[in-house]
């Protein structure tokens, strides 16, 4: 498969992804919406942010949570006991999906991924659903079987699909290299030692680098969980606002970053320099490269003007006076900023973690460690000085360093060639000026309009934000022609492609 196919199979895996992303948090809005009319937010809160979802200790955390931190009060929180093990045991469950989801990932299966995740959040919504409006008095019970349903569906689907796959006329065409379902299962090779030691070392610096960055990108939780810094109905705020808020970021920027790192990791070779590989491989991976910082660079800059001046309303539209009075709009603009950082330091991550040798992974595990402990200090600092806005000001923080080391590595990565991807950074000066006029004109009508007028003025205030929007999507248009030609060319080929 040459680098070409490769960019368009990478594609379709984007596209598809960002459908079931899509679809995903279109789902768990509705849901959120919904249970909101019928739960505490306390109980939220607690389901959100305290309880343990899917990790190897998950026997040993499961005890933390029973017996070392508080527990909520019964009244308002009941069943807590009984859902941390359903928790805990629903964790467990979808790591065995994990090996198989790799497989899948590595050879772009890529409808098996949009089919298995679809099914299982219908079944998990489904459940949900139901509990609430004819068992509510099961409490966390409702929370803790529904996300059972979803991993056993998760894990049910793949083994289904590979049972059936493996051994087939399919998988020899496409001369697929397990033979048997056993093939999936920890083996020793004929003549091979049982674990090969460069994969192991390799395998052991990702583990450590995953352990770290659930660290960064999860620590508020356990900083929530341990210190108590916010009190449950606040923690309940924070998490939806923080749904909300990484709603674009989860369903655009996170299958980009998913689907481009087995891009670059296929048409670039690991710790090589640019020069030493293939040099039609890497002018392509420069272009991409380029690109896709443009792309996440205006999506982010998009939503941190809009998202400042719309926030009160989406949240009063969301959950009512619950969320759109008190911190909640100030939370959701902060996010907003937050949003940009996310997708400028998951396209260069994704670059950065495809082309590390073992010995740059193992480096930047260090780095990762150093960030992490800064990281959990920063986020108990600020949040007992801003309450929740601390924990969104210490990501920022903390992503602004990521960007900042993963930034200099590409930059001495092709520091020697007359390649210079980063130029996607810089939007153009025209639309920077449209941007600029529109986060103006949106924070004056938010002001004036917005939100206790009635729906007239509502209506008024979208109309400005519709208005602005179409001003900066028509400059983009006509100052970014090479992003434009990037997504005609790549994007938009393989969606013509599949609806003919």
């Amino acid at each position: 498969m040459n680098s070409v196919d490769k960019l368009r199979n990478t594609f379709t895996l984007a596209s598809c992804n960002v459908l079931l992303q899509v679809m995903f948090r279109v789902l768990t809005f509705l849901l959120n919406g919904f249970t909101l009319r019928f739960v505490s937010k306390e109980l939220i809160g607690v389901v959100n942010v305290r309880l343990p979802i899917g990790v190897i200790w998950a026997l040993l955390l499961g005890s933390v949570w029973l017996w070392l931190l508080e527990v909520p009060d019964p009244e308002a929180v009941p069943y807590y006991g009984g859902a941390v093990v359903l928790f805990a045991f629903s964790g467990v469950q979808e790591l065995l999906a994990e090996p198989l989801w790799v497989v899948a990932q590595a050879h772009m299966f890529v409808w098996l991924k949009v089919v298995a995740e679809s099914l299982a959040m219908i079944a998990k919504c489904s459940v949900t659903v139901l509990l609430v409006v004819f068992a509510r008095e099961w409490g966390l019970y409702i929370f803790s079987a529904a996300h059972l349903v979803y991993t056993g569906f998760l894990v049910l689907c793949y083994v289904v699909y590979f049972t059936r796959f493996l051994g087939s006329e399919e998988a020899a065409k496409k001369s697929f290299p397990l033979q048997r379902v056993t093939d999936l299962l920890p083996g020793r090779l004929h003549g091979e030692p049982l674990i090969d030691a460069s994969a192991a070392q390799l395998t052991w610096s990702f583990f450590k680098q995953s352990f770290l960055k659930q660290i960064l990108t999860e620590g508020e939780r356990y900083i929530m969980t341990f210190f108590s810094v916010l009190s449950f109905g606040d923690q309940g705020v924070y998490d939806i606002v923080n749904n909300l808020g990484s709603m674009v970021a989860r369903f655009v920027f996170l299958p980009i970053e998913e689907s481009f790192y087995i891009f670059f990791a296929n048409i670039l070779e690991r710790g090589r320099g640019v020069h030493k590989q293939e040099q039609e491989a890497a002018s392509m991976a420069a272009e991409v490269l380029e690109c896709l910082l443009k792309l996440v660079v205006v999506i982010g800059l998009i939503i941190t003007v809009f998202g400042y001046g719309y926030s009160h309303l989406a949240l009063d539209l969301y959950g009512g006076s619950l969320l759109s009075r008190g911190a909640g709009p100030v939370l959701l603009r902060c996010y907003s900023c937050y949003v940009l950082l996310l997708a400028v330091n998951g396209v260069t991550e994704c670059f950065v973690f495809a082309t590390m040798s073992k010995e740059e992974v193992d480096k930047y595990n260090l780095v990762m460690l150093a960030l992490s402990a800064s990281f959990l200090i920063l986020s108990y600092m600020l949040t007992w000085w801003a309450g929740g806005v601390g924990f969104i000001l210490a990501n920022c923080l903390n992503m602004g360093l990521r960007i900042v080391h993963s930034l200099r590595y590409i930059r001495r990565y092709f520091h020697t060639s007359h390649w210079t991807p980063l130029r996607g950074l810089l939007p153009s000066p025209p639309l920077l000026l449209a941007l600029a006029v529109s986060a103006a004109v949106t924070a004056g009508s938010e002001a004036v309009f917005c939100c206790d007028g009635g729906w007239s003025l509502r209506l008024l205030h979208i109309a400005v934000g519709g208005v602005c929007l179409l001003l900066v999507l028509s400059v983009t248009a006509l100052s970014e022609k090479q992003l434009l030609l990037f997504i005609r060319t790549h994007l938009l080929s393989q969606y013509r492609k599949k609806t003919t």
